[in-house]
C-alpha cells in the first residue's frame, strides 16, 4: 500500500529506547515551554465576555496546534531561519533572534500596559481585576496568534536540537498541546478567582519577554532558571493565599464565637 509504504520509515524509531525516551524528553519539554503561551491565553481571554472566553482559548490553543504542525511540515525552512542575515555588535542576527525580539517586546509591552491597567485606580476602562470588558474576540485571537507564532518558532527549533526523528516531534508537540487544552479552562479559572494570582501571572510574562529579547540578542538564559524563579514565585503566591485563608478562617470563627 503506498500510504504505508510512505508512512513506515518514520516509525523505524519504535524498536529503539533511546528514542522513546528522547520522546518523553521532548513532551515533558513542550509542555513546560508551552506554560508560557497557556499563561498568555488564560490572561488575555479571562477579559472577554465570559460566554466567549472558552471559544476564544479553544481556537487559541487550536491554531498552536496548527501553527506547530504547519511548522513541522516545513522544518528545512525553520532551521535555516538560524542563519545569520546580518552582524551587530559581534553578533548575528538571524530570522530566529529577529522575532524573539519582536515577540519579546510585544511581551513586555502587553504585560506593562495589563500591570498599569490593573494598579492604576483611575483605570477602569480596561482592567483585567474588574468586570470592565474592552477587549474584542478578534483582538484577543489576533494577539494569541501573534504570540503562537514566536512560541512555536521557538519550540520547534529546540526540538530539532533533540531529535531528528520527525515522528517524534509531532507525537510531541500534539502531547503538549492536548495537555494545554485540558489545562486552559482550569488555569483561566483559578486566575479569574484570584487577581493577585493576576499580577504574578503579569510578572511571568514581563520576565518571559525580557527572556526572549536576551535570546534574540545573543544573551542565552538557561530555561531552568527561568523556571525555578516562576516556581519559588509561584509557591510564595500559595504560602500567601493559604495565610489569608487562615486569617479569613479565623476572623469568621471569631465573629461566630463572640456571637455566642
Amino acid at each position: 500500500m503506498p500510504f504505508a509504504e510512505f508512512i513506515a520509515p518514520h516509525f523505524v524509531w519504535l524498536d529503539d529506547p533511546t528514542a522513546w525516551v528522547a520522546l518523553a524528553t521532548l513532551v515533558v519539554l513542550e509542555i513546560v515551554l508551552g506554560i508560557d503561551n497557556l499563561i498568555f491565553i488564560s490572561i488575555l481571554t479571562n477579559k472577554l465576555p465570559v460566554e466567549q472566553q472558552k471559544n476564544a482559548r479553544r481556537i487559541g490553543i487550536g491554531a498552536a496546534l496548527v501553527l506547530r504542525l504547519i511548522l513541522l511540515a516545513t522544518i528545512s525552512f525553520i532551521v535555516s531561519l538560524t542563519t545569520p542575515l546580518f552582524t551587530l555588535f559581534d553578533h548575528g542576527f538571524s530570522w530566529r533572534d529577529l522575532i524573539l525580539i519582536a515577540g519579546g517586546l510585544f511581551l513586555v509591552w502587553k504585560a506593562t500596559k495589563e500591570i498599569h491597567h490593573s494598579v492604576d485606580p483611575e483605570d477602569e476602562k480596561d482592567t483585567m481585576i474588574g468586570s470592565g470588558v474592552t477587549l474584542s474576540i478578534g483582538a484577543a485571537i489576533f494577539q494569541i496568534l501573534l504570540l503562537d507564532l514566536v512560541f512555536s518558532i521557538d519550540s520547534i527549533i529546540t526540538a530539532v536540537g533533540m531529535t531528528d526523528e520527525i515522528a517524534i516531534m509531532y507525537i510531541a508537540v500534539i502531547c503538549a498541546v492536548t495537555v494545554m487544552l485540558i489545562a486552559a479552562e482550569p488555569l483561566s479559572r483559578f486566575i479569574a478567582k484570584n487577581p493577585t494570582i493576576v499580577m504574578l501571572a503579569l510578572g511571568f510574562l514581563l520576565m518571559i519577554g525580557m527572556t526572549l529579547i536576551a535570546d534574540g540578542m545573543g544573551f542565552h538564559v538557561p530555561k531552568g532558571y527561568i523556571y525555578a524563579a516562576m516556581g519559588f514565585s509561584a509557591l510564595v503566591e500559595a504560602l500567601n493565599m493559604l495565610a489569608r485563608r487562615k486569617r479569613a478562617a479565623d476572623k469568621a470563627a471569631g465573629r461566630n464565637g463572640g456571637g455566642h
